[in-house]
């Protein structure tokens, strides 16, 4: 027995170690090999839903979207907040600010500051990233297929600007049955008094 729960400690720590690299290997590489061509796309307008910090819903607008060049991105994140945001990478499990985060309030992006999440549908996932079972307005995320790591998944983008958030997965827990699993570097936390 004793000589199981090692190799299976081994062969868990080698897993790790190698997503680990992996996703490290996917950084360098996303920021070796990023096009600094300016973005191309539909200016808008779509719409969303506004809220006050408190949470409060203020009506749905029509927006034009927000577009900015790579270098003003830059300017205004972090590193990893653009390698998330503007790059669909993913920050490492348990390493963002916000997994762990149980106080009330709202998530917004950290691009654009849009409403997207609300301290009333995060749950704990055990995955090490902040973790929601629905969006604070439909409107206000948008869904499309990805099949980036050799795996079908869904992605989820701010309507608004485009911001890579995370992904969606239908193992979350009633009453929607979904896992919006979001890096904490593209979400800012809004406490609500």
């Amino acid at each position: 027995m004793k000589e199981f729960t090692r190799r299976g400690f081994i062969y868990g720590a080698a897993t790790l170690a190698g997503y680990g690299l992996l996703v490290g290997v996917e950084r360098v590489c996303l920021s070796a090999f990023a096009d600094d061509s300016e973005p191309a796309g539909d200016p808008g307008p779509v719409k969303i839903v506004k809220f006050a910090d408190d949470g409060q819903r203020l009506g749905t607008f029509a927006l034009p979207k927000i577009q900015k060049t790579r270098a003003d991105w830059k300017k205004q994140l972090t590193p990893l907040q653009y390698d998330v945001t503007r790059r669909a990478a993913t920050e490492f499990a348990f390493s963002g600010a916000l997994y762990d985060q149980h106080a009330p309030g709202l998530y917004r992006c950290i691009d654009c500051g849009t409403a997207l999440f609300d301290s009333r549908s995060k749950f704990d996932s055990g995955t090490g990233w902040p973790s929601f079972w629905e969006p604070v307005a439909r409107e206000n995320v948008r869904e499309k297929k990805d099949f980036s790591m050799g795996a079908l998944r869904t992605e989820v983008t701010c309507t608004l600007c485009d911001a890579h958030l995370g992904h969606v997965f239908t193992d979350g827990p009633e009453p929607t049955g979904l896992r919006y699993c979001m890096n904490s570097a593209a979400l800012r936390f809004i406490p609500r008094s």
